[in-house]
């Protein structure tokens, strides 16, 4: 690991799995003395880099018997326990950039230890990502407040959800037509809503007649993004519990097309998807 302590700026990797982005920096060779600063100041979209967020590749605990680890701060300097989408991305990252030849890799996360299994094509280009996201939580009194029963009133407008955490908290709520929904609106009003003691990811999905669904989302801390994996997982599972889907289900997210499977056997879900770079550059530390 090089001496960063007299540097100033660092390298970055922008990467975007289903229009879900991020800012990726590679901690072992850089030190970032405050990623909360600098998720806000980066993720900043006219007078930064613009991202949903920050994404820090490390050195795993010795405990955890993970190959890398991952830290996640979203654009308003809050730090997330884990992304599907963002740790797709770091699959391929560590693969096509020599930092591994696994294609089976053990990921640290703040919500546990997750398995991406990496499909890899001609010249070593990784095609796609599948993550272990481990099981689903429904009752996680330090996330939800079950008194209300799963309905939230936001701007006098009641909505019917379920709760599922995939380490971090959704609220899924299934409505007729999506595109009469005011997204930034009801979703910022709902993240804060008092029956979510840590703020939630807020997930409107419409079933389709041809078996998708199709989601939007508000992520608590960075609005309305392109796509959210934890939030696909999380959908899905809603989606099965409600029987509104089977348990492999095909979200359809504004940023493109993610696929979930609901194993039965281990009670884990899969998360499978592209990964894409999207250009690198340097910036300099806050």
């Amino acid at each position: 690991m090089q001496d960063n302590t007299t540097t100033h700026s660092v390298k970055f990797t922008k990467m975007q799995g289903a229009g879900n982005d991020y800012i990726y920096v590679n901690t072992l060779l850089y030190n970032i003395p405050d990623p909360s600063a600098a998720a806000i100041k980066w993720s900043a979209p006219h007078t930064g880099i613009g991202s949903d967020g920050l994404v820090l590749i490390g050195k795993p605990s010795i405990m955890s018997g993970a190959d890398f680890s991952m830290r996640i701060f979203n654009a308003d300097g809050s730090e997330a326990k884990m992304c599907g989408n963002a740790s797709r991305c770091i699959g391929k990252y560590l693969y096509e950039r020599g930092l591994t030849n696994l294609t089976e890799i053990k990921l640290e996360t703040q919500s546990g230890v997750k398995l991406l299994k990496l499909e890899i094509g001609r010249s070593r280009h990784v095609e796609s990502v599948t993550v272990d996201m481990l099981e689903p939580h429904f009752h996680v009194p330090s996330q939800y407040d079950e008194s209300c029963l799963g309905e939230i009133t936001a701007s006098f407008r009641k909505f019917r959800g379920t709760f599922v955490s995939m380490g971090n908290p959704h609220f899924v709520t299934f409505v007729d037509d999506i595109d009469d929904i005011d997204i930034a609106r009801y979703g910022a009003l709902m993240e804060t809503d008092p029956a979510f003691p840590e703020r939630c990811n807020i997930e409107f999905a419409q079933p389709l007649p041809d078996g998708t669904i199709r989601t939007r989302v508000w992520e608590r801390g960075s609005g309305i993004t392109m796509a959210c994996g934890t939030g696909a997982c999380a959908t899905a599972v809603a989606a099965y519990l409600t029987s509104r889907a089977t348990r492999k289900t095909t979200i359809v997210m504004d940023g493109g097309t993610l696929h979930i499977e609901w194993n039965a056997d281990n009670g884990h879900v899969y998360l499978s998807g592209p990964a894409e770079f999207t250009f690198e550059g340097e910036v300099a530390l806050p």
